[in-house]
């Protein structure tokens, strides 16, 4: 059941995750050593499974947790505070997907509002909050994970 899943999630992303576009996002840090590729295949794969088990829109939900992310720099070494960085990687990453992409208006949202609690710009959809949560959970995973294995060493 679990292999059927994956293969359903994986049919569902085949443009996106195979994209040149996307891949590129492996050179970049994103959290405690984890490739901002591998955060939005997390961020994706835990969307699309939360929003299937609820009867929402798991494609858009998968697909825009791929692109949320779809920037290419290091906000330190191009000199954005945090603070910035927050508020304007998400329109760089619709920019981004929409450059790579045909993406829905739900897709769009999701991304350009994923980072609603620091930005201000609410979801309009219920898959946005569910992406922004998931992102979030991630986002924490990934960098407890970084830590204890700093800790281990």
């Amino acid at each position: 059941m679990k292999i059927r899943r994956y293969a359903q999630y994986l049919n569902t992303v085949k443009d996106v995750i195979t994209s040149p576009d996307i891949r590129r996002l492996e050179k970049y840090d994103q959290h405690m050593g984890t490739s901002r590729l591998s955060h939005s295949v997390n961020v994706s794969y835990k969307s699309y499974r939360l929003a299937s088990l609820l009867g929402w829109n798991a494609p858009a939900a998968a697909r825009a947790g791929l692109m949320h992310d779809m920037f290419y720099y290091n906000f330190k070494e191009v000199g954005f505070t945090a603070r910035e960085h927050c508020r304007i990687h998400p329109q760089i990453a619709l920019y981004n997907a929409r450059q790579s992409f045909d993406i829905s208006p739900l897709e769009s949202d999701i991304i350009s509002a994923h980072m609603w609690l620091a930005a201000g710009k609410r979801p309009k959809y219920k898959e946005g909050y569910l992406v922004t949560m998931v992102d979030k959970y991630c986002a924490a995973e990934e960098f407890f994970k970084g830590i204890f294995k700093k800790i281990r060493r």
